[in-house]
């Protein structure tokens, strides 16, 4: 992938671009790039194209970018390519979404990163901003950090650097609680419940053997007086699986004793119903953080 102003400094000349193009060997993406090759582009291809076609000053960001980067299960089909604000938007590119931006895009780059992209925690957060889900701003962020691509306190950092930011309280929320220890969106939900309707905190992703001796982690813990124990599970849409609903069960048996109570609830009933959750909890020995009125 090369622009046409790429070529003429290696001496190729506009007729001569056109005879490549003419006998098929090489073809025209855009009015300014040219694939030196012909066929369909490979998904590398088009970000190539993209940048080049965005610009010099043009970086890919997004979920792209995350891509780039090593993020997984967060597949868009679409490639974003930042542009600067300033700068006209480029001709439609099939495949490419051409995001303007009034950020100084050189201060955003990853180094010696082919083709141009800009750092992880930029391009998240700056997608986050934009999404129109609150949810999905925060799930990237908790899934980059789950998959080690980046920290709660490397993220925190960025936001500063990108005042002003949209959602930049709900997102420094989510990354503290990421800090103590939350590894997915499910584990922010609770925390962010228990804190709303006036629950203690739970201890999440504890480790547990099971009656088999299998070492397992545990969502959700609250300890009792006594020794005893309140245990949550959070089943997101994958738990619907029959197969993966039999595991449950026979791994909710395993990990039950006379001192542990083992309670399980949906991602959706976080979301959507978190006051009925929480009013399950304090009935079955959740303490309470503040007097609830009869």
């Amino acid at each position: 992938m090369v622009t046409r102003a790429q070529l003429r400094t290696v001496g190729v000349d506009a007729d001569m671009v056109a005879h490549r193009v003419r006998s098929e060997r090489w073809q025209q993406v855009t009015s300014t790039v040219v694939a030196t090759f012909t066929g369909v582009l490979t998904r590398e291809q088009t970000m190539w194209a993209g940048v080049l076609h965005g610009g010099k000053s043009a970086a890919l960001g997004g979920l792209t970018a995350g891509e780039r980067a090593g993020l997984k299960n967060w597949h868009r089909d679409e490639v974003t390519v930042y542009v600067p604000y300033g700068d006209e938007v480029p001709p439609r590119l099939d495949g490419v979404v051409y995001v303007r931006t009034r950020r100084d895009l050189d201060d955003l780059l990853q180094p010696d990163a082919a083709p141009r992209r800009c750092r992880l925690e930029p391009s998240l957060l700056m997608f986050g901003a934009r999404d129109r889900s609150a949810r999905t701003a925060q799930g990237v962020l908790a899934a980059a950090v789950q998959q080690r691509l980046t920290t709660p306190g490397r993220l925190l950092a960025w936001i500063d650097d990108l005042t002003p930011l949209r959602r930049a309280s709900l997102l420094r929320s989510a990354l503290h609680d990421m800090e103590g220890g939350s590894q997915s969106l499910a584990e922010i939900d609770i925390k962010r419940v228990c804190r709303v309707q006036g629950l203690a905190l739970p201890t999440t992703q504890v480790r547990r053997r099971d009656a088999s001796g299998r070492v397992r982690y545990i969502d959700c813990q609250w300890r009792l007086a006594g020794g005893r124990t309140i245990e949550l599970e959070i089943d997101g849409a994958f738990h619907m699986d029959a197969e993966q609903w039999e595991d449950d069960i026979a791994r909710q048996r395993s990990l039950s004793d006379p001192n542990r109570l083992i309670v399980r609830c949906t991602a959706r009933e976080l979301r959507d119903d978190a006051a009925s959750l929480a009013r399950d909890l304090r009935r079955l020995g959740v303490p309470s953080t503040r007097a609830v009125s009869a």
